[in-house]
């Protein structure tokens, strides 16, 4: 049977046994935080999980919140819908992950932080610290919000539900599944995603190629003659985010500035009992990540080709909305199931315990209550889960209008993660700094960058949103080096030069 006729009989509605393929994966989610995530004494144990989780299950984690479901359903529509070039990021991101493994997590161990911004407390003071946290609240809210939209998106087809009632179950699940169990039941279900999506997206893949007209060689020749398997683009026009040198230097520092600077994808590392453990895991991120996004791309290729072959049958009314459209309306009962339960296990890993730490880490103790009980702040964690979890909600149902949901995600995350980062760069690379040019450095920083996107979007300026990070961490970086010398910072360098320690 060729998918022509899978489709066209295809009702779009889900059977008995997708409802319950799905269900049996959240359960078995919720199995696995109450097993892991028993016992939360302390921040201690509902924050780094007390550094006791398996490098593999750490690194496994952090692939699961690196491809959330943005990545399940923003990959395949840029493949879908464009080409190969993205793999050019990933040359970039994989520079970017050994540079964190050696350059910042030695200095978060040396400093045991729950925060990865107390750092820059030990570095800098309390205002630079507050100052960073803010801004990871800031990014990652709106960020995670776009990523959350995805996930919606996706179900929501699917399962013929509108977009707000996608959202109000997954802001339920999300918010008892991490109130509950902190980060260790997210670390070790994060492991279970990591391979719920990974399995799925292999399924699909081999279902796509068995069921192609010609196979292997007619895809290729499809995909080839309508320029969707072009991986570099070696023009050099530094005004294309789709070059090489662009894509590549752009990848690297949101790399670094995600991987080492933002508080989402650091935690994970945290958890580990070492320095070298935690740099083991996430340069092995390097091997488990590609090939992953690899398969996703390889998915919007085949689904070009299918839609190319099959005129007749009725595509996605948007781009972004290929994956979905496909598994909905095409695919066979069962496997239409395990689809949508890695869209749903993608779904879930959302930023809740990050957002909780940094808060009560770095606003509420030091700035509201200092001395409460563990048993006080670990309430706090649990009820700033909800808060965040809401405000989530608010901002996933605000991207309504956006079309290509994975460059929006990296536009969002250049307006103040180039700033972050700039500061951190400053605190391991320097012995210079100080609160009042580092926090000026940084407003200046994303206003500058604020502005920029706003004239490339408008059509004033020709310049690729790519640049917008590189340019956002190096005025970061100068204006905190021209201003560290006016005020006195209270305190000393505390780092050696480099960050190794």
């Amino acid at each position: 049977m060729t998918i022509a006729v899978i489709a066209e009989n295809s009702s779009g509605a889900l059977d008995a046994i997708d409802i319950l393929i799905v269900l049996a994966a959240v359960i078995l989610l919720f199995v696995i935080s109450y097993a892991f995530g028993r016992e939360e004494k302390d921040t201690n144990d509902f924050f780094l999980g007390g550094r006791r989780v398996p490098a593999i299950v750490a690194c496994l984690s952090f692939v699961a919140t690196e491809i959330s479901a943005l990545t399940i359903v923003g990959i395949p529509a840029t493949a879908y819908s464009e080409n190969w070039e993205y793999v050019q990021f990933l040359i970039g991101s994989a520079a970017a992950r050994i540079l964190v493994a050696f350059l910042f997590i030695p200095v978060f161990y040396k400093y045991n932080c729950t925060s990865i911004y107390e750092f820059l407390r030990h570095r800098f003071g309390p205002p630079t610290q507050l100052a960073g946290s803010i801004f990871f609240f800031v990014t990652r809210l709106i960020a995670s919000g776009v990523r959350l939209y995805a996930a919606c998106l996706g179900v929501a087809l699917i399962m013929g539900w509108n977009l707000a009632q996608t959202l109000l179950l997954f802001t339920i699940i999300s918010i008892i599944f991490i109130a509950f169990g902190g980060i260790k039941a997210v670390v070790w279900a994060g492991a279970y995603q990591a391979i719920v999506f990974s399995g799925a997206g292999i399924v699909l893949l081999v279902y796509l190629l068995y069921h192609v007209q010609g196979g292997l060689a007619s895809a290729w020749q499809i995909a080839a003659q309508s320029d969707r398997l072009s991986v570099f683009n070696l023009d050099f026009n530094l005004n294309d985010p789709t070059t090489l040198w662009a894509g590549a230097t752009n990848a690297f520092f949101i790399g670094l500035a995600a991987f080492g600077t933002d508080q989402e994808m650091m935690q994970r590392l945290l958890t580990v009992k070492t320095r070298r453990t935690s740099q083991n895991a996430i340069i092995s991120t390097i091997i488990t990540v590609i090939p992953v996004m690899c398969i996703y791309l390889a998915i919007g290729t085949l689904l070009f080709v299918f839609y190319q072959q099959h005129p007749g049958v009725p595509g996605p009314a948007r781009a972004k909305e290929v994956f979905s459209h496909f598994v909905a309306n095409s695919l066979p009962t069962g496997l239409k199931g395990i689809l949508l339960a890695a869209i749903v296990m993608a779904s879930i890993d959302s930023p809740l315990s990050s957002l909780s730490s940094s808060f009560v880490t770095d606003i509420y103790r030091p700035l509201i209550k200092r001395a409460a009980s563990e048993k006080h702040y670990l309430l706090i964690s649990r009820a700033s889960v909800v808060g965040f979890g809401i405000v989530l909600a608010l901002i996933a149902w605000a991207c309504e209008p956006v079309e290509n949901i994975l460059w929006f995600a990296f536009e969002i995350f250049s307006l103040t993660g180039g700033a972050t980062l700039g500061v951190f760069l400053l605190g391991v690379l320097t012995r210079r700094g100080n609160n009042f040019g580092n926090v000026a450095a940084m407003l200046i920083s994303t206003l500058c960058v604020a502005v920029l996107l706003y004239l490339t979007h408008s059509g004033r300026i020709n310049l690729a949103w790519s640049w917008l990070i590189v340019i956002g961490t190096g005025i970061t970086l100068v204006l905190s080096l021209l201003l560290s010398g006016i005020g006195k910072n209270p305190k000393k360098d505390l780092v050696q030069r480099g960050g190794v320690v």
